[in-house]
């Protein structure tokens, strides 16, 4: 059974960090691109960044230089560290597999930026 399980969000100040972990079950995570997607109150999802099965990384304007996704084929997870924080990071952050006919999603993990 395919299963993705994130966890690692929580309640930051501005300028703080936190990791993000997307532990997969039921397929190896390194076979498929594996993105980051975040959703705010009133609005659409979102990609924040992916990683490709070759190790490519890709990045939304708003993530890049203070985000970095990375992949542990071992314990067969992809990370999202999150660096200076802000406000307008805040939202439901979910990892998500695409299989190309089909996509997975992870239950979600919230992250708030707050002083």
């Amino acid at each position: 059974q395919v299963q993705l399980v994130a966890s690692g969000g929580g309640f930051v100040q501005p300028g703080g960090s936190l990791r993000l972990s997307c532990a997969a079950s039921g397929f190896t995570l390194e076979h498929f691109a594996i993105g980051w997607f975040r959703q705010a109150p009133g609005k659409e999802r979102e990609l924040v960044a992916d990683i490709t099965r070759d190790g490519t990384t890709n990045y939304a304007t708003a993530a890049k230089g203070r985000f970095t996704i990375s992949r542990d084929n071992g314990k067969n997870t992809v990370y999202l560290q999150m660096k200076s924080l802000e406000p307008e990071d805040t939202a439901v952050y979910y990892c998500n597999a695409d299989f190309g006919v089909q996509d997975y999603w992870g239950q979600g993990t919230q992250v708030t930026v707050s002083s």
